[in-house]
């Protein structure tokens, strides 16, 4: 689809009138919005959820479904699915891994250490974050891979700004000393 100057709208602008059609009951359309966004449910859930991936993309996508009626503005549909996404892959997270938290130290970034091309996690990466604790490994998928701003994390998180700022800096830390080691 086009926009009115002849460019290309943005992927999730395009998709509102598929989830449109979706929350008003239409199969196909909810067919296609499930395969349009798992993609991007999957990129979420694989350094949140790590080993459990499958099973977060899983509740995530349920969820998705159950909860599209009551989505009211088909335009918020991608912070309203990343929301859901990152919850679910939390909950799945906590639920089936122990964790064990690393004691902080200094700042880490991970946008660099994104493997180049196909946008997977380098294995290196995924296990510093496997020994990280869920609320950390979440905060740092939302600030540095998603870049969102801190109140935007914390909305999505449904915490205050100011925790998803100590978080951040302890999750950074905590990368970062294990990355040393």
């Amino acid at each position: 689809m086009d926009g009115s100057a002849g460019e290309p709208q943005p992927p999730w602008d395009a998709a509102a009138a598929l989830v449109r059609a979706a929350r008003a009951g239409d199969v196909l359309a909810m067919d296609e919005v499930l395969t349009v966004v798992t993609p991007c449910v999957t990129r979420l859930c694989r350094p949140i959820a790590l080993s459990d991936c499958e099973d977060a993309v899983q509740e995530a996508l349920t969820a998705v479904f159950v909860g599209m009626r009551g989505l009211r503005d088909p335009q918020a549909f991608y912070g309203w699915v990343r929301t859901i996404t990152v919850r679910e892959a939390m909950r799945v997270a906590r639920r089936t891994a122990v964790e064990q938290a690393v004691d902080p130290d200094t700042v880490a970034r991970l946008r660099g250490l994104v493997g180049v091309g196909d946008g997977e996690l380098s294995a290196q990466v995924r296990d510093v974050l496997a020994r990280m604790p869920v609320h950390h490994r979440a905060v740092l998928v939302l600030r540095e891979l998603e870049e969102l701003d801190e109140r935007s994390a914390a909305k999505v998180l449904g915490i205050a700004p100011g925790t998803v700022k100590s978080r951040l800096h302890r999750a950074r830390s905590a990368f970062r000393k294990a990355w040393q080691q």
